[in-house]
């Protein structure tokens, strides 16, 4: 059984279900039904068992979390346990009714995603009509009720020329926090790498642009920024590390090390249908499998980093060499390091393909909504 501490931090994914179709989701490529969500019921005891286990911050997540109706109920319940709460939410189904019942339940923070600046780009990334409008609204709604608000932007070929506008928008909206996540290429991200991975030298002005704001905007804004992998000489800690500092609960309730990692074949991953989430985080096969040092092949084992990057993303690895316990091709030190740069350079020098592989929820035939 492992000795690992608690986890700090629990992503809810409450739901797949989304109204938009983003080309970069994160989300695994076989989506929870609706039928198979968790109930209320059983969201109230896992909310009860992550606090006894000493996770102090609840992220309630999706898909879209709006589309569940007993989301204040989750809420209030994770506060009165004495958790932190926070929203990610794409903000288009959000309304004032709708947020005045979510504060008054015990939300403490907000993040809504952009897609651009610039409206119809916005609108055509996220596949959303309208959307980037309705984010704008929502915004200025949170911050108008007090709450903390986080802006995450997602980056990549198609709207990195206006991350200046970007850090912008954000001193605008009011925001305390913004997320610069570039795209990570694993899951439905593959399908479409091309239209989205932008050229070394798009990357460094990014960094630059990054680093400028930060400096300037000392005490304002703080600015979080994760870089694609493809332009890395190290592997950054994926989550912190696998199974050292968060879990999340997949909407049929799996519980996994990091959102993506049911991409991975071959790990049989626990439920809160079947175990407590102590049990779970303590001792589950697909936790152990790579928590701390001792899985690591060569060059990782001997590695003087490898409790810095503990061996960098798992899904990354499986993606791009079909297996997950191999070194991530991020690091300089890979045997697979060449062809991902070569991949990168030639993908990102190509024409840009004329439109996205977007994601879409459909419900199946007779599906029903959850009562939730």
């Amino acid at each position: 059984m492992s000795t690992a501490g608690p986890p700090l931090a629990l992503l809810a994914e409450l739901t797949h279900r989304c109204p938009l179709g983003c080309p970069y989701c994160s989300n695994p490529l076989t989506l929870d039904r609706v039928r198979d969500e968790l109930d209320t019921a059983t969201w109230l005891r896992v909310i009860d068992e992550a606090a006894a286990l000493g996770v102090l911050q609840v992220h309630f997540s999706g898909g879209e979390p709006l589309v569940r109706r007993d989301l204040a109920t989750l809420i209030g319940h994770a506060r009165a346990a004495g958790l932190y709460t926070n929203l990610i939410t794409s903000a288009v189904l959000l309304d004032a009714p709708r947020l005045a019942s979510l504060q008054v339940a015990g939300l403490e923070h907000v993040q809504i995603s952009f897609q651009d600046t610039e409206p119809g780009n916005a609108d055509r990334i996220a596949g959303f009509q309208g959307g980037h409008e309705k984010k704008l609204a929502a915004a200025r709604m949170v911050r108008e009720a007090g709450l903390a608000l986080t802006i995450n932007a997602v980056m990549h070929r198609q709207n990195l020329g206006h991350l200046s506008e970007m850090i912008d928008l954000a001193l605008v909206l009011g925001a305390g926090r913004l997320e610069i996540a570039h795209v990570q290429y694993y899951g439905w991200a593959l399908s479409n790498r091309s239209s989205l991975i932008p050229s070394r030298e798009e990357v460094r002005n990014a960094v630059a642009v990054v680093a400028a704001a930060r400096e300037r905007l000392k005490g304002r804004l703080v600015i979080d920024h994760v870089v694609p992998d493809y332009y890395a000489h190290r592997p950054k800690a994926c989550m912190g590390g696998w199974a050292r500092q968060f879990m999340n609960i997949a909407p049929s309730g799996l519980v996994l090390p990091c959102h993506a990692a049911q991409g991975i074949p071959n790990l049989r991953f626990d439920s809160v249908k079947e175990r407590s989430l102590r049990e779970i985080w303590a001792d589950s096969e697909a936790f152990e499998r790579f928590r701390g040092t001792s899985w690591m092949p060569e060059p990782c084992r001997s590695c003087d980093r490898r409790e810095i990057d503990f061996g960098g993303c798992r899904c990354q690895a499986m993606a791009l060499t079909g297996d997950a316990g191999a070194t991530d091709p991020a690091c300089a030190l890979s045997p697979h390091h060449a062809r991902l740069l070569a991949t990168a350079k030639a993908e990102s020098e190509a024409v840009i393909p004329p439109s996205f592989v977007y994601r879409r929820y459909a419900k199946m035939p007779h599906e029903e909504e959850s009562p939730a």
